[in-house]
């Protein structure tokens, strides 16, 4: 009987260092969760500015102050209405291509050379905060 109670000890020290070990992995992710969002605020809002910066640079005289595709110079085929359904509901990994690399048979031309990757990732971030 007295080698059980010593095992049953031993459980409970077990079971009681274990629930630490929980609680521990538990606040660290709370805490790296946490450092990880508000450092991400920070980036985008950061990413949004830049964004704005290279549309106006870039593509405010085609697409418009708005994206509507109602800048200053057009063109035949007209150019895209960023906020229309049809450019909305492609998805980011397209429209990311079509800013990178260009539209065929458009005058949407290809900002690879001018722009990164992240910069182009700015721009469409950018965009995507235009009322529809």
């Amino acid at each position: 009987m007295r080698g059980g109670s010593k095992e049953n000890e031993g459980k409970g020290q077990e079971q009681s260092m274990m629930s630490r070990t929980r609680a521990v992995l538990c606040l660290l992710t709370i805490v790296c969760w946490f450092a990880a969002s508000t450092t991400g605020l920070a980036a985008d809002e950061r990413n949004l500015a830049r964004g704005k910066k290279l549309y106006e640079k870039y593509c405010l005289a085609c697409h418009g102050q708005l994206g509507r595709g109602d800048g200053a110079v057009q063109f035949d085929p007209p150019v895209a209405d960023l906020t229309s359904s049809e450019v909305l509901m492609k998805p980011d990994s397209r429209l990311l291509k079509s800013i990178h690399e260009g539209r065929p048979n458009t005058a949407m031309d290809t900002w690879k050379r001018v722009m990164s990757e992240e910069a182009t990732r700015d721009v469409l971030a950018y965009i995507l905060t235009f009322p529809r």
